[in-house]
């Protein structure tokens, strides 16, 4: 279930960063007009900041921070998978569960800084700023902050993981959650 939702993830986030490339240089082409080469190379390229990828790596450190204090409250064999009715079916070690929970995470941060700073390096959006209606570092951190929605759900699936294993109970069903985040999103 999670590696179905981390590639779904992954495909809007790459579906909306190629649209968003693409509209870029659509637009930069219709404003540019009749510009030569050589002036539209000369367009450098935006800075990097973290505050374009806070919000992963807040979730990053949260799952860490969270990792270090269930893993001592933990049984060796861990169950990572559950049925409808919330049974477990399939168990782990401690230490491949921690592998497990922590990779995705780590991936998803490692995403979040490629889409950043390769945006930030391509200059693609630094031309924008006087024809467009949106900054180009709002669109940037956009991009990058992002990532941070798969990421919360991964963050909850761990939580979960690790309240039914200390504590034999799960803080609710998945479904719930992710109807909560997604109506949050549409709102937002």
């Amino acid at each position: 279930m999670i590696i179905a939702i981390l590639v779904l993830a992954i495909i809007v986030i790459a579906g909306g960063v190629a649209g968003t490339i693409w509209l870029v240089f659509f637009r930069r082409r219709l404003t540019q007009g009749e510009k030569t080469t050589i002036e539209r190379g000369k367009a450098e390229g935006l800075p990097f900041r973290w505050s374009y990828i806070v919000a992963p790596l807040a979730i990053f450190l949260l799952s860490i921070i969270l990792s270090a204090y269930f893993y001592h409250l933990l049984p060796t064999e861990v169950a990572v998978h559950f049925e409808l009715d919330g049974t477990p079916d399939r168990w782990l070690s401690r230490e491949m569960t921690m592998v497990l929970v922590l990779m995705p995470q780590l991936l998803l941060v490692l995403l979040a800084g490629a889409i950043a700073w390769g945006i930030t390096k391509l200059g693609i959006l630094s031309g924008q700023t006087g024809s467009t209606w949106v900054e180009p570092e709002t669109i940037v951190s956009f991009m990058g902050n992002l990532v941070a929605l798969p990421q919360l759900v991964v963050c909850f699936a761990m939580l979960d993981i690790f309240s039914y294993n200390s504590y034999q109970t799960h803080i609710m069903p998945m479904w719930i959650f992710l109807l909560a985040i997604l109506g949050l999103v549409t709102i937002a």
